[in-house]
């Protein structure tokens, strides 16, 4: 089995997003403005300073993200074990074992998220609710950026889906396998759903938002249009962005290491910086 080559859309997959079930640790704040001196950003500003967040927090990680890191890797490699028996078992009744044949069913397996989203602005503008309404922003800014991480890790790997080919090590060969952009986004989605409001219904929450991912992968595995490690790695995608979009706005604890630029006589310098007691 050619693992090796599945290590580098494995590591681009994951190098900014796995760090769940924790927040996402960034460089010690600056002192907030003067709220008198200027008024509150805009959403643009906003979601520009997240993406710039999102895509530098590895620079940031400590032990723990790197555990969840590693773990998150060996993962997907386990799943690419059983890429080609996930695919038998759903292509046995297709003639031809399901190769040639059409993604036929990319809208329908793109309803569940896209309901969850419309239900939620829809019923946020119903009732004018703000707390709605945001829940409904981050839903979209979740999305947004796991698609555009899915794409980046598409063109990277190149992998060939199981309806262009019965071997599921088929890397760099342009194709748009891994990972999947309607798993990643639907467990971004679902995971918002989740893990927003109180806690009264929070297990029928749970119930909806991550059965929303759970769905949408095995729709996607059944309709022959990705491998199984494609699916284990966009859920390890989706969800962790969720937690980050969900968890931006919280003072994360202080760095064990980090970046720093110092200016020195004739021009700057840079710096990495580790305490290695808080390890």
């Amino acid at each position: 089995m050619k693992l090796t080559r599945l290590w580098l859309p494995c590591l681009l997959l994951t190098g900014w997003a796995v760090a769940a079930h924790g927040e996402i640790p960034g460089p010690t704040p600056a002192p907030p403005p003067d709220p008198a001196s200027q008024g509150p950003p805009s959403a643009l500003e906003s979601l520009g300073s997240d993406i710039a967040a999102y895509y530098t927090a590895p620079l940031h990680w400590r032990l723990k993200e790197w555990t969840w890191f590693g773990g998150t890797v060996a993962l997907i490699a386990a799943s690419h074990h059983w890429d080609t028996d996930v695919r038998d078992h759903f292509t046995r009744d297709l003639a031809n074992s399901g190769v040639g044949t059409k993604d036929s069913h990319a809208v329908q397996d793109a309803l569940p998220a896209a309901a969850a989203f419309a239900a939620t602005w829809a019923g946020a503008a119903l009732l004018d609710d703000s707390a709605g309404r945001h829940e409904a922003w981050m839903m979209l800014e979740a999305g947004g950026l796991s698609a555009v991480t899915t794409e980046l890790a598409k063109y990277a790997a190149g992998r060939e889906r199981p309806s262009e080919t019965t071997d599921p090590n088929r890397w760099r060969e342009g194709g748009s396998s891994f990972p999947s952009l309607h798993v990643s986004a639907a467990f971004a989605v679902g995971t918002v759903l989740a893990e927003s409001g109180g806690d009264d219904y929070r297990w029928v929450r749970r119930v909806l938002g991550y059965g929303i991912g759970g769905y949408t992968a095995y729709a996607r595995l059944k309709h022959n249009a990705h491998w199984l490690s494609d699916a284990v790695a966009s859920a390890g995608l989706g969800i962790p962005t969720a937690r980050f979009v969900m968890h931006r706005g919280e003072a994360g604890p202080d760095v064990a290491s980090g970046f720093s630029v110092l200016p020195v006589r004739g021009g700057v310098m840079l710096t990495y910086s580790i305490d290695p007691s808080r390890f």
